[in-house]
């Protein structure tokens, strides 16, 4: 007489089928080592992405503060500034000079447009505060001055026929400076320096505050 046994069978919590009495526990060791695999690679996946984000993270940090407190290259673009600087010379304007006030008159410098705070000027700083400076153009017969106010300085551009500057806008609150134009990058046939200003006659010296 032969007795017919049953085969009983569960499914654990990785879906392994366990057949009772086979005692083969092989393709759940399989789909084990597989799914061990699988959580591995996601860990090394988000690792690696978690790592570039923390890389690109510091990058940014590292590269804001460089442009916040050391300088910036900049690419000019009008006329105000010729002959000293020409439409799409790229320059370097540093941060030191005006996070430390040592902006000085004749220095050339990158400040936020008084009509449009989002746009940028390059202009000359012909008066800081206390000078008093002519406010009228060159051509003019009769000259008209004013005292540059505290906190303020005074701006012009080295072409002065083609250059909306602080005749027009006024004085330039000393906030609104980014930085110091103390290099030209390019074109390389005029790399170096910057020269002084044509217009060096407007420039007011101590003696002339009085």
């Amino acid at each position: 007489m032969f007795i017919t046994g049953h085969c009983h069978r569960c499914w654990d919590s990785w879906g392994c089928c366990n057949w009772s009495g086979l005692g083969s526990a092989t393709l759940c060791e399989q789909r084990m080592r597989v799914c061990g695999a699988a959580v591995a690679m996601v860990y090394r996946v988000l690792g690696r992405a978690l790592g570039f984000v923390g890389f690109t993270v510091q990058y940014g940090c590292i590269a804001h503060c460089a442009f916040e407190y050391i300088g910036e290259f900049v690419v000019c673009s009008g006329p105000s500034m010729e002959p000293t600087i020409t439409n799409h010379n790229v320059v370097f304007s540093e941060r030191i000079s005006r996070h430390l006030y040592r902006i000085e008159k004749g220095d050339i410098v990158i400040a936020k447009s008084p009509f449009n705070p989002r746009m940028n000027v390059c202009k000359r700083v012909i008066g800081i505060e206390g000078d008093k400076v002519c406010t009228s153009e060159p051509s003019d017969t009769f000259k008209t001055h004013t005292f540059v106010p505290r906190g303020h300085v005074w701006l012009e551009g080295d072409n002065l026929s083609n250059s909306t500057d602080s005749r027009s806008y006024g004085p330039v609150p000393y906030a609104l400076i980014r930085g110091r134009v103390c290099l030209k990058l390019w074109p390389p046939d005029s790399f170096g320096v910057l020269r002084e200003s044509p217009n060096s006659g407007r420039i007011q010296t101590s003696t002339d505050r009085n």
